[in-house]
């Protein structure tokens, strides 16, 4: 999609107490034994590489990135090899495959079979009917909310963060491509299609919506205000918000209301110049396995769901991640959009303006 290098990614790493899983950068490595992966923060849990690392007598070093854009700007400072595998937006796959930079990936090798047909949509996955990336994790940029304050059923209905009984108890996640496709979705447009004449109807609905709220934040600091109940909703929450803390916040829930969410999806890909293509994929296979599709999807930096659906959780896990709901959900959920550069660059600076006073 068209986020390519141009925002900060949806987390910062935001853990079941609330606060970042620090972890070392590591270096990469060309000796044998190693595997070295760009990668967000869910990926750096010890709870989640020590056993790879151990059945496979390797060592995954790693690097923590923030977007596709951290990732091109370091492999444009590293020797073709270096790194092995990248986990990204799948919206991204392909703009990379386009650089040339993704190897193509035999489908057999991987579960799809378990893997739900919405998330094996080839437009994330694929190009040119080769597929080049691999769903491992997804979620939604919907509604959280606290039930204690607010109806569940209002939650219902998309446009309830726009009602005067919410004013300044609404916070919204600074991130402007899945804002603004609710904000579409709550027009009653395709939020997957936005098109320049949708623009300016779309910015009086955000206007709104920053007039009815009480902050537009990052992750932290609308999680934050949020748990300490200095809101009771948060326009682009989702399980990523609530799951992690469900335990010490069990007031705090999500849904997708009856029009619809927006759905993000996590890849693995693997570099078309590594020269530890078997290890990577094996570290793929790894991860959708059952045992690691249970530790990504519950991983100390932020909760989602497993694309799995042989993902060995516990009861209370799927409860909590609302398991018995992902069908429906799935279905009515829009991906992230793929953008030209054009429209990215209108878009950013529509939010800019609106949002942040830019």
């Amino acid at each position: 999609m068209a986020r390519l290098g141009f925002t900060p990614r949806r987390f910062y790493g935001i853990g079941a107490s609330g606060f970042a899983l620090l972890l070392g950068l590591a270096t990469p490595a060309a000796a044998q034994g190693t595997l070295n992966v760009l990668t967000w923060c869910d990926h750096e849990d010890p709870t989640l590489l020590q056993p790879f690392e151990t059945a496979n007598d390797v060592k995954v070093n790693f690097k923590d990135i923030g977007s596709t854009a951290d990732a091109l700007a370091i492999l444009g400072q590293s020797k073709p090899g270096d790194w092995d595998a990248i986990v990204m937006d799948e919206t991204d796959t392909g703009r990379l495959e386009g650089m040339g930079l993704l190897a193509p990936l035999n489908k057999a090798d991987y579960p799809f079979a378990t893997i739900p047909s919405q998330l094996q949509d080839p437009s994330l996955t694929s190009v040119n009917g080769s597929l080049y990336s691999v769903p491992e994790k997804f979620g939604y940029n919907t509604l959280a909310y606290n039930k204690a304050n607010v109806d569940p059923a209002a939650m219902q209905d998309i446009n309830a963060p726009w009602q005067p009984q919410y004013k300044s108890r609404v916070a919204v996640y600074d991130y402007y491509v899945p804002e603004i496709q609710y904000a579409a979705l709550a027009l009653g447009l395709n939020p997957e299609t936005i098109s320049d004449a949708d623009l300016p109807k779309i910015k009086a609905k955000l206007e709104a919506l920053k007039a009815n709220a009480a902050m537009v934040g990052d992750v932290t600091s609308t999680q934050q205000a949020l748990t300490t109940g200095a809101v009771d909703i948060l326009v682009g929450g989702g399980e990523w918000v609530t799951a992690g803390i469900a335990k010490d916040q069990p007031n705090l829930d999500f849904t997708i209301p009856k029009q619809g969410g927006i759905r993000w999806q996590q890849g693995l890909a693997v570099f078309a110049n590594s020269n530890r293509k078997p290890m990577a994929v094996k570290f793929i296979q790894y991860i959708l396995s059952p045992e690691g599709q249970a530790r990504l999807a519950t991983s100390a930096c932020y909760w989602g769901m497993p694309a799995s659906t042989a993902a060995a959780l516990t009861p209370d896990q799927k409860e909590i991640l609302r398991w018995k709901d992902q069908p429906d959900y799935l279905k009515a959920s829009y991906t992230y959009l793929k953008m030209t550069p054009e429209m990215d660059k209108k878009l950013q600076a529509l939010w800019a303006q609106v949002m942040q006073g830019k």
